[in-house]
């Protein structure tokens, strides 16, 4: 259970959020959504233990995240980016194992077990296949399902994501989305950022939504989505339209000032 309470955090004396609290369940996902600039990388960062300067707690299974080892978190908390553009030409294997590397003593590598959990954790989300394949000429949703891998090769459980589908085609993304989707209904946390309200409403149990540093809506996913919603956040108006496929968001332009 990963909880925060209270949190808040400034960069060189520029708020970046304040008195942000939620907390996320076991096989839940909760989409955090935001414009830009609203705090959402940064919230991720504080809660993976990146930056500190930040007040308030995170909490995951009880414990103050500021109290436990980095190695230690590792075992609790994934972390998911957006994309990764690495130095060598990597097989998509060796950057699964990357999450394993917490576990291991300084220069040593992987065991027999360690690999085999690496297949493992590839399969899991259908891409054993590109075991042997150079990283770098995989597509974009390729890589993005060989960093999530990596995230379950970690063995943690909580998994946080940031805007992993921000440079996928709009397949890529509804492949990546429904994998994330399954591992949550399979038990695991996560947290994961969109900038997408249709990806949050169509996938995830619960939102949070920040505007302008503060939590402007925190619920399930029907609830919290509002047309005023989406025109708090993105200055847009939309509207909600029910389809036998189910809701869907349809944008209606800028918001027009009187």
């Amino acid at each position: 259970m990963l909880e925060v309470h209270k949190l808040c955090f400034a960069f060189r004396q520029r708020e970046v959020f304040a008195n942000v609290s939620f907390r996320a369940e076991p096989g839940e996902l909760l989409a955090v959504l935001g414009p830009n600039g609203a705090g959402k990388s940064t919230l991720f960062r504080c809660i993976l233990g990146f930056v500190g300067g930040y007040e308030g707690t995170v909490r995951v299974n009880g414990a103050d995240t500021r109290k436990i080892s980095p190695r230690k978190l590792a075992a609790l908390l994934a972390y998911i980016p957006q994309g990764h553009r690495p130095a060598f030409g990597y097989t998509a294997l060796d950057m699964v194992l990357m999450g394993v590397t917490h576990e291991l003593p300084l220069l040593a590598s992987p065991r027999a077990r360690q690999v085999e959990r690496a297949r493992e954790a590839m399969a899991r989300v259908g891409i054993e296949a590109l075991a042997d394949r150079d990283f770098t000429r995989l597509s974009g949703g390729e890589q993005q399902l060989v960093l999530i891998a990596r995230g379950l090769a970690q063995r943690s459980g909580i998994l946080i994501m940031d805007e992993p589908t921000a440079s996928l085609d709009y397949g890529n993304q509804i492949r990546v989305l429904q994998r994330v989707r399954e591992l949550a209904e399979e038990g695991y946390t996560v947290l994961l950022s969109t900038h997408n309200p249709q990806h949050a409403l169509t996938f995830s149990h619960r939102v949070l939504a920040l505007s302008h540093g503060r939590v402007a809506a925190l619920g399930t996913a029907q609830e919290a989505l509002t047309e005023e919603l989406i025109r708090t956040l993105y200055g847009v108006e939309a509207h909600f339209l029910q389809t036998p496929q189910g809701t869907v968001i349809v944008s209606a332009g800028e918001v027009r000032q009187p």
